[in-house]
């Protein structure tokens, strides 16, 4: 459990830098930089998509050359990167700038990352495994949020001071992910999951060894060569995988940025300070329950809680088109933080547990980059509806598509 604790570290030093920006770029945008909602769709939508496009690749060099940590690392370093962009921007193009460097460093980082807390753990730790990574992960986000009220408050809505500070523990993270260590895949599990076993003319086992025509005696092959071909097949994963890797995609086009949450926040009447305040309880809410959420998951099966997640989300977005009343936005904060500690990090174990051990990074890239492209449609979407229709119509979309994925969860898992 060594890395998977080094990584929750990490996750949680960038979250408490990203936090003390992420709640207040819309704000930012639209009150001090002119930017309409369509606007923020783009940027977010623009920024996650063409970082997603990098999961699978970032992912598939990892399983490649079996090294993750260099890329994490360089993953970590473009988001440190992105911050300093953010700092001295001044215009909403420049914004668009440091988040697309931002992302990127996130496209690059997570597969890998999310590889070795996988191969650092057993299918029987492995939920409690992304459950801690992610309870850290957001304690830190909370962390952040509660830094960015101080120093909204202390800095009297100077922006530009408090996104200097978020590069202090941007850094710090860096710096951390050096002590994680390698890992290698346990044998018996690679050969367990590996689809062609030592028979056959020159058919090569995931385990490394081979037998000829005639039935000789296995013998290994030398990893230079394994490393030559790294053959990933739609058609030769799990059913059950290819079925969810589809309902998260569907679902994700309906699923837009955050950032039209806390949009919503700030048309009910939030301020800044009010705005950071709620997404630090959602991010609370997040944190406490992402580890009693994946060590239940451990013991009564991933593809329940899944279904609850997804299920609560839809509710949370009818929510949040009906909301009126300061305490709805308090509450479905809460709720949607819940939602969020079903699903983030079980969806990771799910896929974990499925895809073939060899190709796990790739995998999981791939669960990642489907995830990220639906969002540039999606958050495009939300904005033109919310300009054209009004908030209400973004969220009664949202909601509905939250509910159709639950139930694509129950079929197809």
């Amino acid at each position: 459990m060594f890395n998977v604790i080094i990584l929750g570290l990490v996750s949680l030093l960038t979250d408490i830098s990203t936090e003390m920006v992420y709640p207040l770029l819309p704000l930012f945008l639209t009150t001090r930089l002119g930017a309409t909602p369509a606007v923020v769709g783009l940027i977010e939508g623009i920024a996650e998509s063409l970082a997603s496009l990098l999961k699978v690749f970032s992912g598939y060099l990892a399983d490649l050359f079996g090294r993750k940590k260099p890329l994490a690392i360089l993953g970590y370093g473009s988001s440190t990167a992105g911050k300093v962009v953010l700092y001295v921007a001044r215009s909403w193009p420049a914004v668009l700038v440091a988040r697309v460097i931002d992302r990127l460093g996130k496209g690059i980082r997570t597969a890998p990352r999310d590889a070795l807390i996988a191969d650092s753990s057993t299918p029987e730790t492995r939920g409690r495994a992304y459950g801690l990574h992610r309870a850290l992960d957001t304690l830190g986000a909370a962390a952040g949020v509660l830094l960015a009220y101080y120093f909204v408050v202390a800095y009297k809505g100077d922006y530009a001071r408090v996104f200097l500070w978020a590069m202090v523990p941007a850094f710090m993270g860096v710096a951390v992910l050096f002590l994680a260590r390698e890992t290698r895949v346990d044998a018996d599990e690679t050969a367990a999951s590996a689809e062609d076993s030592c028979t056959g003319s020159s058919a090569a086992r995931a385990d490394g060894r081979t037998r000829g025509e005639g039935g000789t005696e296995c013998r290994p092959v030398p990893a230079a060569r394994r490393r030559k071909s790294l053959p990933f097949q739609w058609s030769k994963l799990d059913r059950r995988l290819r079925g969810f890797l589809i309902v998260v995609f569907l679902f994700a086009l309906g699923n837009s940025s955050n950032q039209f949450l806390i949009l919503r926040a700030g048309d009910l009447g939030f301020g800044p300070e009010k705005v950071l305040l709620v997404y630090f309880l959602y991010n609370v809410v997040y944190s406490v329950l992402s580890y009693p959420a994946g060590h239940l998951s451990d013991r009564v099966g991933r593809k329940t809680l899944l279904v609850a997640g997804y299920a609560m989300y839809g509710l949370v977005y009818l929510g949040f088109a009906f909301a009126r009343a300061p305490w709805h936005v308090w509450a479905l904060f809460s709720v949607y933080g819940a939602y969020i500690a079903l699903t983030e990090g079980i969806e990771k174990a799910l896929v974990a547990d499925i895809a073939p051990v060899q190709l796990r990074a790739t995998t999981i890239g791939l669960h990642a980059t489907l995830v990220g492209v639906g969002l540039l449609p999606a958050s495009l979407l939300a904005g033109f509806l919310w300009n054209l229709f009004g908030p209400q119509a973004t969220f009664l979309f949202g909601g509905m598509m939250g509910l159709l994925a639950a139930v694509g969860i129950w079929v197809v898992v």
